[in-house]
């Protein structure tokens, strides 16, 4: 993952509620599974065996994540546990076909959770983050993002 990815991450985390987060968590499998691909083309297996890992971290989250008190994380959980099989047999087997069958069941969370996404009107998980403006300065090519007052106590003691 690119540096600029790992920062328009950051922010988006940051700003993020609930059901956004699992959203940009299924994007991040998505864009690591990628990684994974380039990296088992390229022959690179360090590489393919640490992508694989990142995958499994965020697996590892989204399963964290479940609130028991509903049936559909029941559901959500044997997803997950099938995601984590079909991850162990591509990490031991470096093939393609197990990060394809792990994708497909992403892809298809991840536009659900888009959809759930447009409903959920709380605000953002993260309180006392910086606030950014964008689109207020414009250099050469590229979109400068302007945080207010950066200097303000964002709830820490000292």
């Amino acid at each position: 993952m690119t540096k600029e990815l790992k920062q328009e991450f950051t922010l988006r985390i940051s700003q993020a509620n609930k059901t956004q987060l699992i959203t940009i968590l299924y994007e991040m499998v998505l864009l690591y599974i990628d990684e994974a691909e380039e990296a088992l083309d390229a022959d690179n297996r360090m590489e393919y065996k640490s992508v694989i890992r990142k995958i499994r971290g965020c697996m590892n989250e989204l399963t964290a994540s479940l609130n028991f008190e509903y049936e559909l994380a029941q559901n959500l959980l044997q997803l997950y546990l099938y995601v984590n099989r079909e991850l162990v047999k591509a990490s031991s087997h470096y093939d393609k076909e197990n990060l394809e069958h792990v994708r497909k069941v992403i892809d298809e969370l991840h536009r659900a959770y888009k959809e759930i996404e447009t409903q959920d009107t709380s605000g953002p998980v993260m309180g006392n983050t910086q606030t950014v403006y964008a689109g207020l300065t414009y250099g050469r090519n590229t979109l400068t993002e302007n945080i207010s007052n950066p200097s303000s106590n964002r709830g820490f003691c000292v």
